[in-house]
Formats: C-alpha cells, structure tokens, sequence
C-alpha cells in the first residue's frame, strides 16, 4: 500500500467510496432507526451530499487535506486501486487538527488502511504545528470499527448523544 495526496482525478473514485463506505449507515441502520420523515429532513440526499461535499475536502490554501491510500500487491506493485483515503484539517492558530473523513474499501477493510491513513495524517498535523486531533464517529453498531480504531490510535472518547424527534 502506498499513501499519497490527493490529486483531482481522484475525485471520482473517492464519492464513489463516500458512498459505498456509507451506505450501509444511511440505509440500513439510521434510516429504520428514526423513520422515513426524520431521514428525509436530516439525510434524505446523503449520496448528493457527498458528492457536493467530497470535491470540497482538498483545499491547502484553507489548511483542508485528503491523502489517498492506493493498493499493492505481495510485491509492491500497484494493486487493485483505491485502498480508502482521509480527509483532515488543521488550525494552525490553535494548534489543533480534525480529521472529517475516514473511508476504507470493503476488500481492504481489517487490513490496518484505516490506521496508515490516520498516522499519515497525524503526521501532517504535526508537520503543521497540530499538538491536537479531533475524530468523531457514530455510537451505533455501524460505527464500532471505527471506535475501536480510533481506541487502539490512542483517542479518548468522549460520550454524547443526539436526539431525533419527529414533529
């Protein structure tokens, strides 16, 4: 596996993996979860959202990264694609870092991706002046390997909770 930078023609694969990183969540668990007219208003266009969102994620000129993992086979040469990326920022005036994506291919998942891309980006951050990361992800079951991820990288969680109510 190789971890590179974003370049534009990326993109395309990138939304692709959003969504099919993210379908699972929006689909089968949030939307059974709070019913159809919680999920209309809330995400009812989550696959148009990330394709607005996504072309946004890599901007330098406004400290807004995205690193690529691409994959390799036994010998080191270019595999089968798009292992997954990260998607970071960092506030150089508080020294503080956040990474707001983490989507790794379904073949490359329990294959330490998801870890290389956050050191590379921890490493950016610090690389930056960062002393601090934020990562947020869900409490539902959808979300537990990326808890126990971001556990074993040594992030503290701290509880909340978000609450839904239909009008």
């Amino acid at each position: 596996m190789r971890i590179r930078a974003f370049t534009p023609r990326d993109l395309t694969a990138l939304t692709d993996l959003t969504i099919e990183t993210f379908r699972p969540f929006y689909e089968d668990s949030f939307r059974p979860l709070v019913g159809e007219t919680v999920f209309a208003n809330q995400h009812g266009d989550w696959r148009d959202d990330y394709r607005r969102e996504v072309p946004r994620l890599h901007a330098p000129e406004r400290h807004l990264y995205v690193a690529v993992a691409e994959a390799s086979d036994d010998n080191g040469h270019d595999g089968d694609g798009l292992a997954g990326y990260v998607a970071w920022s960092v506030d150089p005036d508080r020294r503080n870092g956040s990474i707001s994506h983490l989507a790794v291919s379904a073949q490359h998942r329990r294959h330490h991706v998801g870890t290389a891309l956050c050191e590379h980006a921890f490493a950016h951050m610090r690389s930056l002046g960062a002393e601090v990361v934020e990562i947020g992800t869900g409490g539902d079951p959808f979300h537990a390997p990326a808890r126990a991820l971001y556990e074993r990288l040594g992030c503290t969680a701290l509880p909340t909770a978000v609450y839904y109510q239909q009008l």
